[in-house]
């Protein structure tokens, strides 16, 4: 893919960018000559990441973020509007996923994916929302997941969150006129969402078909690009990744 002219580049600032989904999308959109705001808490991870991409010829910088903080990513954003002079798009992608039956009761792991899931992707759009109604342009795309199409035991709560994403920016969509919203929602993708909390049996069994299903995390990333890609007046809405043989 050609790479676009520098009037043609944008920021974009990308959440849960030291790994997965975020750290493949970031990886894409600085080939496709974009500029890069990468933020994460694993700030080593974020550092590293950078480097490669200003050393592959791109453009990157990065900040510590904890999407759980609606301090912590006004001030990222604000860093990077200062930065810049503008803020063209929001990639929401932070999330978690540990996933139980409901009966387990692992009550502080669904507020932490109320936290991550939901709360960090309200308070991304509340921090750029009025920058890019200001500028009368702008592009927020939320990382949801199938999970916002369907419901399966032991991820009922990772589901409502990811339903709630998909609501959200349904809802930010019919509120706009001048800001693109685009949902997209991830099938099984290799990224160590599996690897953090749960029931260990559960996640284990979520592991396993990860690794026998699993598509890249670039395949993900490259409908991101995809849908920021589009000319201006063109909106894609809603994109499903998933792999083919998913169920």
């Amino acid at each position: 893919m050609s790479s676009p002219s520098t009037a043609d580049s944008k920021i974009v600032l990308i959440t849960g960018a030291s790994s997965g989904i975020g750290e493949a999308t970031a990886r894409r959109l600085a080939a496709d000559g974009h500029h890069v705001v990468l933020g994460a808490r694993r700030v080593d991870r974020l550092e590293a990441l950078a480097g490669e991409i200003r050393t592959a010829g791109g453009r990157a910088d990065h900040g510590e973020l904890d999407v759980t903080s609606l301090d912590s990513v006004r001030a990222f954003v604000e860093t990077a509007h200062e930065r810049h002079g503008r803020i063209d798009v929001l990639v929401n992608n932070a999330g978690v996923m540990p996933l139980s039956t409901i009966d387990a009761l692992r009550i502080d792991e669904w507020n932490q994916m109320i936290d991550v899931n939901l709360r960090g992707t309200l308070h991304g759009i509340a921090a750029v929302l009025p920058h890019m109604r200001a500028r009368g342009a702008g592009h927020i795309v939320n990382v949801a997941s199938t999970s916002a199409h369907r419901v399966d035991p032991t991820a009922a709560v990772y589901c409502a969150t990811k339903y709630a994403v998909r609501a959200l920016s349904e809802g930010l969509r019919q509120e706009s006129r001048d800001i693109r919203v685009t949902v997209v929602s991830p099938g099984f993708t290799r990224s160590e969402l599996t690897d953090r909390g749960g029931d260990p049996e559960t996640q284990a069994v979520a592991r396993a078909a990860m690794e026998q299903l699993a598509i890249p995390a670039s395949a993900v990333a490259d409908a991101i690009g995809y849908a920021i890609g589009q000319a201006g007046d063109v909106d894609v809405n809603e994109l499903v990744v998933r792999p083919i043989a998913q169920g």
